[in-house]
């Protein structure tokens, strides 16, 4: 990749709009534009049920809008995937798992300092996706080899459909899952998952790329072995002094973080302006710089600026963001919700333009 970050605008691909044109031209009035995903479209839209084609064990209930996986399917489909696997072409997102995404691929793409791709991580999908005895498949060995693989294939062909419109084309992996990690309760853990993880970003591409939109730990994200790493800033409200170190080596090692500023619940997007937002993350930056000496600008240099998170109305359904709108009644017509996410869309671009007059981009 050959692009300034230099505090350009993207997003995150989950958005709640039903009209694929109208989501598409936002996406492209930013610097770097994306493909959506949009559930609310269709359940083959759904991030989760997007990245299962191929897999063996899945079936689609589109009627019940579920993911179902069968162990012992698994193992009879074992043979007819190794047979898959000899075809680069079978690990495409096809037409048929998203309409948006090839409509996408449709548009006039080189023009742009980058494009950007997404797909659910192996461990949010090992971690959603459960067998016939409700046990996460990421706790079953052979599956989880499997879709580390699987998955590494699925954005590898991604990527080289969009590098070929793009050179700059990178495809990030949505890993809330990796929030889970930490818990006391679970059977994969943070170490493992480091680990499995590291392995899994050697075999890509293009750049690994992580984007998670729950609470983070960041010095273990920016451990991960990604080249571009997003998260939601936002929920940080001040940036603890032990994050600074990790900050600032990942930015002198060339990496680039995209800092997730502008909230996307409406009643906490309505208490903020762009102007406190850019102070906001500058703020951050400052005790980054304070702390280890690396300038702010230089920060900035390394920055995209994105939202801090998706919302959408649906919270029950694969894929949807786990962060209810706040204040916001579950019958709310979908006509405000998608406001509220253009209106952080046009936080987020004026939000971009004041950091890049501050840091003289």
């Amino acid at each position: 990749m050959d692009f300034r970050p230099a505090c350009k605008t993207t997003a995150m691909g989950i958005m709640p709009h039903t009209d694929i044109d109208r989501a598409l031209e936002l996406a492209f009035e930013l610097d770097i534009p994306f493909w959506p995903q949009l559930p609310n479209v269709s359940f083959y839209e759904d991030m989760y049920v997007q990245a299962s084609q191929h897999f063996p064990g899945i079936m689609v209930d589109e009627a019940n809008k579920k993911l179902l996986f069968d162990t012992n399917r698994f193992m009879e489909e074992l043979p007819r995937y190794s047979e898959i696997i000899l075809s680069l072409d079978a690990f495409k997102l096809s037409e048929r798992y998203s309409v948006v995404y090839h409509r996408f691929l449709s548009r006039e793409l080189s023009s742009y300092p980058a494009v950007r791709g997404q797909l659910i991580g192996p461990v949010s999908f090992g971690f959603r996706l459960t067998d016939e005895n409700n046990r996460p498949v990421i706790y079953n060995e052979d599956v989880r080899t499997l879709l580390y693989d699987f998955v590494q294939r699925k954005i590898n062909a991604q990527h080289r459909e969009l590098v070929a419109k793009n050179p700059n084309a990178f495809v990030w992996l949505d890993e809330p899952g990796l929030g889970w990690v930490f818990s006391g309760l679970s059977g994969y853990d943070d170490l493992r998952a480091k680990a499995d993880y590291r392995s899994f970003m050697e075999g890509l591409e293009g750049p690994g790329a992580l984007h998670l939109c729950a609470n983070v730990n960041l010095p273990y994200l920016l451990g991960m072995g990604t080249k571009i790493l997003s998260f939601d800033a936002y929920q940080l409200e001040l940036m603890p002094k032990g994050y600074a170190r990790a900050v600032a080596d990942y930015v002198k090692s060339g990496g680039i973080i995209a800092w997730g500023i502008v909230p996307t619940a409406s009643v906490v997007l309505d208490q903020e302006t762009p102007e406190n937002l850019a102070s906001r993350l500058s703020d951050y930056w400052e005790v980054v710089s304070r702390e280890s000496g690396v300038e702010t600008a230089q920060i900035a240099e390394r920055a995209l600026i994105a939202p801090a998170r998706c919302c959408l109305k649906n919270i029950g359904q694969v894929g949807a963001c786990e962060e209810k709108l706040a204040g916001v009644t579950s019958n709310i017509s979908m006509s405000a919700e998608e406001a509220v996410v253009e209106k952080a869309f046009g936080y987020l671009r004026t939000v971009s333009q004041i950091l890049k007059d501050k840091y003289r981009l």
